[in-house]
């Protein structure tokens, strides 16, 4: 049987449309989950849409719709863009569905049941724009002398009664959680962050509002509307079955992984496991909270009005153009900036003058050259052993045991080294020679690249699954021999190729 895999990204805000930033986690959790899936791994990825709380309500309010139908909406949109980006999620999860309703209710009652909830005043400090509550310490000021959160959003004074969670309960045991195991929340910088805040002491939780009602009722104080980030972080339970599919939830829970941007790491490192060991549920596995996607060295808003649409940029350079640079191009887990001339850069030197160029030029010449077919011919020498070590290294070793450490532009940076000593081989073999003077010799050599073509095409077609296919698919490799089993098994004896298109075109910076 398959070892379960469960892989989730935070869900997406929907107050307005998606951006670069929601492109880059979900395009790197989409490369995680097919990676394991092609290591044998039984995947459940989640990804969606988080369409409670007073900011979608005040959104929907200045447009002049009911919240419903603006999360109806902006949700599509979510959902639009990730089947544009080839997001091979198994469940796309919306907060609005009346089963997650039921399911926070159901978390809710097991934190009740345990005393951690409490009716009282609430009176502080809250950003609508973060839909988080901030102690007065943690406040600064701005140029007008307006108090702002530590993210630099507006806060406003809130006073209404309020369910309380005993979040103070839980200092000790979350700071033993972070001794016992130090790697549960990566990387160290968000660890660190998570640490120094548990330090400073735990307040109670503010955990329901009645200023609003968009959102879930809390069970018998239906004038109380939950906190949006209790239902938001249940999402992760109900899509596996919470409470009432025991089945599929004992299968997939703990999550594996929840993969989310540096900005949310308190609520999922400090506030969501309290409420699972209030609850009694087992906790997460790991936490990685990547960083942000800078623009030219800024950072995404819609204030600055430097906001990009993923639509356009997958349509301009390509899905599978888009998806490698986004995890080729920086270290994950680190901010990044980026730019369309880098993304024109990267494409042009890795993808369509090294990796696409090796394969259009050697598929090519066995098309016209060989009748579309080579063979194994004779022992292999010195460089063809010292080539295929270097792939099955690449492919086998590197790239798998950096992609299972989410590190990714490690990873393919050995495999597009990989790449360079196959062109490199290319040249030094020169087939076209050897077709006059030593058609056998010829032979051995092209089945070598067709073998160091194959495993390349495997082991990347996580990140580029379009152009991996068409490659495999060209040289007719059977649909299940293309798993990271199948990597370590004997090359055919025989490559037949049929028809290779390039995959790669080169880019140009059009105005």
């Amino acid at each position: 049987m398959a070892d379960p895999f469960y892989l989730t990204t935070a869900i997406h805000y929907p107050n307005g449309r998606p951006h670069l930033g929601h492109a880059y986690e979900t395009v790197a959790a989409d490369v995680l989950a097919r990676f394991q899936r092609a290591r044998g791994r039984e995947v459940r990825f989640q990804t969606g849409t988080d369409e409670h709380g007073l900011k979608m309500a005040q959104k929907a309010r200045e447009l002049g719709l009911e919240p419903r139908a603006l999360a109806d909406e902006m949700s599509s949109h979510f959902r639009d863009l990730f089947d544009a980006l080839g997001i091979s999620y198994d469940r796309f999860f919306r907060t609005s569905e009346d089963a997650h309703h039921r399911a926070s209710q159901a978390l809710w009652q097991a934190m009740e049941a345990k005393g951690d909830l409490y009716l009282d005043r609430y009176e502080g400090w809250y950003s609508v724009r973060d839909e988080a509550y901030y102690d007065e310490a943690e406040l600064t000021v701005g140029e007008g002398g307006e108090k702002l959160s530590p993210q630099g959003t507006p806060v406003e004074w809130t006073a209404e009664e309020s369910w309380f969670f005993r979040l103070s309960r839980y200092q000790e045991p979350l700071l033993a959680l972070f001794r016992d195991n130090p790697d549960w929340v990566q990387p160290d910088r968000s660890r660190n962050e998570v640490v120094r805040f548990l330090e400073g002491g735990l307040n109670d939780l503010s955990v329901s509002r009645t200023s609003f009602d968009w959102g879930v009722k809390v069970p018998g104080a239906d004038d109380h509307v939950m906190y949006v980030w209790v239902d938001a972080l249940t999402n992760y339970l109900t899509g596996i079955g919470y409470p009432d599919d025991t089945e599929m939830f004992e299968k997939f829970w703990p999550a594996d992984l929840h993969l989310i941007g540096k900005d949310i790491v308190r609520f999922h490192a400090v506030y969501w496991p309290a409420f699972l060991l209030s609850a009694g549920l087992p906790l997460p596995k790991a936490v990685f909270a990547h960083g942000f996607l800078l623009n030219r060295g800024q950072k995404e808003s819609k204030s600055l009005g430097n906001v990009t649409d993923p639509t356009a940029l997958a349509d301009r350079f390509g899905v599978d153009v888009l998806r490698y640079f986004l995890l080729r191009e920086f270290s994950f887990g680190q901010d990044g900036t980026w730019s369309p001339e880098a993304i024109v850069s990267r494409a042009n030197s890795e993808l369509a003058n090294s990796f696409g160029n090796l394969a259009q030029r050697v598929l090519s010449f066995i098309a016209k050259n060989c009748e579309g077919i080579v063979t194994a011919s004779g022992e292999p020498s010195d460089a063809d052993q010292a080539l295929l070590a270097k792939v099955r290294n690449a492919c086998q070793v590197e790239l798998p045991g950096a992609f299972e450490r989410l590190a990714f532009a490690a990873g393919l940076e050995a495999w597009m080294q990989a790449v360079f000593a196959c062109n490199a081989y290319v040249d030094e073999q020169a087939p076209w020679a050897l077709r006059k003077t030593d058609p056998a010799r010829m032979q051995a050599v092209l089945h070598v690249l067709c073998d160091c073509i194959r495993q390349l095409a495997v082991a990347v077609a996580p990140v580029i699954p379009t152009a991996s296919a068409k490659l495999l698919d060209a040289m007719t490799i059977p649909a299940d021999q293309r798993d990271y089993n199948s990597l370590a098994a004997e090359a055919p004896e025989t490559f037949r190729i049929d028809k290779p298109v390039p995959v790669f075109p080169r880019l140009d910076l059009e105005a």
